[in-house]
This record gives structure tokens, C-alpha cells and sequence, in this order.
């Protein structure tokens, strides 16, 4: 009998210790946070400056055993659940959620993965006139091409289109395209997205030749088009072919299929 009361009691207290020191706790901060918040914010403060010589002296003696042993207080799949439970909840917007999400994507993509591919690529002769260039200059729908000597694996710099054009209307048709470059640097095609990101901000530079493990010219790779991995794609009244990469591969298969290597399926 004398257990069947202890079972009853205990079970009682367990029920109370739920209700009262649980439940009810936390339903009323959570209905009156701010109310309950600024009412033992100084009682809190007070004991935070009472204890704090006690917490540093823990905090001395235990140091040498926790050293090393540290965890992150987070890390990058909890930041991306955490702003996708903010989305569901409307606390965030989509745009806000979905750029969060590229921001993390960034550093698992290469300057190969954003690069416009040399088969895409609009480039001059730098032993070229500028009178001979002059209808490839107009036509361009890039405000900077590169130039190259004898092939497109050995760049000398870029143009700016607008300086070609100027120089067009300056009646400098015999001036010679390598004359008019700029400097222009290289990456590699393994180069993280994010780091990339950061040399185009230190170099202040806006087009960048991106190279194979061989010192071949892969393609080019625009400050653009790192952006556009944060914010989406970037279209403006220039571009006539939203996705030049999806065009490099178009083009690509036209040239299997021209040599007759095109497969059958």
C-alpha cells in the first residue's frame, strides 16, 4: 500500500514539475517576452557582474582540459535550415532565402563552372587593323574583347570596346589592335568561386582569362558572372544570348556533327 502511495505521490510531483516548472513557464514568457524580458533584465545584469569573478576563475582552471576540444556553435546546413524555416514562416523573403543559399553554393563552384568556354569566345588579332576589325568591332555585344597574337592560347591583353569605337571615329583605321590593349590577368580554371570573387574586388578588375592545368586558354570569366551566382542572371539591353555557355555547348554540338562525329541515340 505504503508503495502505491509513493508511486502516486511521485507521479503527482513529476505532473506539477512539468506544469509549473515547464509548461507554464514557458507559455507565459513566450506570450509576454518583451514584458517578462525587460522586467528581470536588470536582476539578470546584477548577477551576471556578481558571478563574473567566479566564472573567469572556472573558466581559468578549466581551460587546459577543454583546450582543442572546442565545437562550432554552428555550422553551414544548420545557417541553410535555419533560413529555409524562415522562409516557410515568412520571417524572410524568398529572394533574401534564395540568396542565402547561393551564398554557400559560391565556394563549390570553379572559375570553369562560370566561365564563358573559348568556343564562345569573341576575340581580335592583335596583328589586326583596327579598319579590318572594324565590322566585328560594331557587331560585338561585349564591352570588352580579348585580343590574342597567332592563336586564342596566347592572349597579349583586351580592348574596350568603346576605346575601339572612339578610335574608329577618329579615323585610326591603320592603328593596330595590340596597340590598344589593356593588361589583362589569368586564373586558373580550379580557382573556388568565392576567391575569385575576392581577386576580381583587390584586382579591380571586371574580365579575366581562365586557363587549364596546360596553360591553354579555357574561356573568360567576368565579374558578372560571379554576381550572377548571388543574385541570378543579370540581363541588360546588350545581351543577345542570355546563357553563353548553354550557346558553347549549341555550338559545340553543330561542330561534332559538321565533322561527323555525331552520335546516334
Amino acid at each position: 500500500m505504503g508503495d502505491a502511495w509513493l508511486g502516486v505521490f511521485s507521479g503527482l510531483l513529476t505532473f506539477l514539475i512539468i506544469v509549473f516548472g515547464e509548461i507554464v513557464p514557458k507559455t507565459l514568457g513566450e506570450r509576454y517576452a518583451e514584458t517578462v524580458g525587460l522586467t528581470i533584465a536588470i536582476p539578470i545584469t546584477g548577477m551576471t557582474w556578481l558571478l563574473m569573478p567566479l566564472a573567469l576563475l572556472l573558466e581559468l582552471v578549466t581551460a587546459p582540459l577543454v583546450k582543442g576540444n572546442q565545437r562550432p556553435t554552428t555550422n553551414e546546413a544548420e545557417i541553410k535550415l535555419l533560413a529555409r524555416i524562415g522562409y516557410q514562416e515568412g520571417l524572410i523573403e524568398d529572394d533574401e532565402a534564395a540568396m542565402i543559399q547561393r551564398i554557400f553554393r559560391l565556394n563549390d563552384l570553379t572559375a570553369a563552372d562560370l566561365m564563358t568556354p573559348r568556343v564562345a569566345l569573341t576575340y581580335l588579332r592583335g596583328a589586326t587593323t583596327l579598319g579590318e576589325a572594324k565590322d566585328q568591332v560594331i557587331g560585338s555585344q561585349h564591352s570588352r574583347i580579348v585580343v590574342t597574337a597567332e592563336s586564342i592560347d596566347k592572349v597579349i591583353g583586351v580592348a574596350m570596346r568603346a576605346e575601339l569605337l572612339l578610335a574608329l571615329v577618329e579615323q585610326k583605321d591603320d592603328a593596330l589592335i595590340s596597340e590598344l590593349v589593356r593588361p589583362v590577368k589569368f586564373v586558373p580554371d580550379t580557382q573556388r568561386a568565392d576567391v575569385l570573387l575576392k581577386t576580381f574586388r583587390e584586382a579591380r578588375e571586371h574580365l579575366m582569362v581562365v586557363i587549364d592545368e596546360y596553360g591553354g586558354v579555357s574561356g573568360v570569366v567576368t565579374l558578372e558572372d560571379v554576381l550572377e551566382e548571388l543574385t541570378g542572371e543579370i540581363v541588360d539591353e546588350t545581351d543577345r544570348n542570355v546563357d553563353l555557355q548553354a550557346l558553347a555547348r549549341l555550338r559545340r554540338k553543330r561542330l561534332l556533327r559538321d565533322r561527323g562525329f555525331e552520335t546516334q541515340r
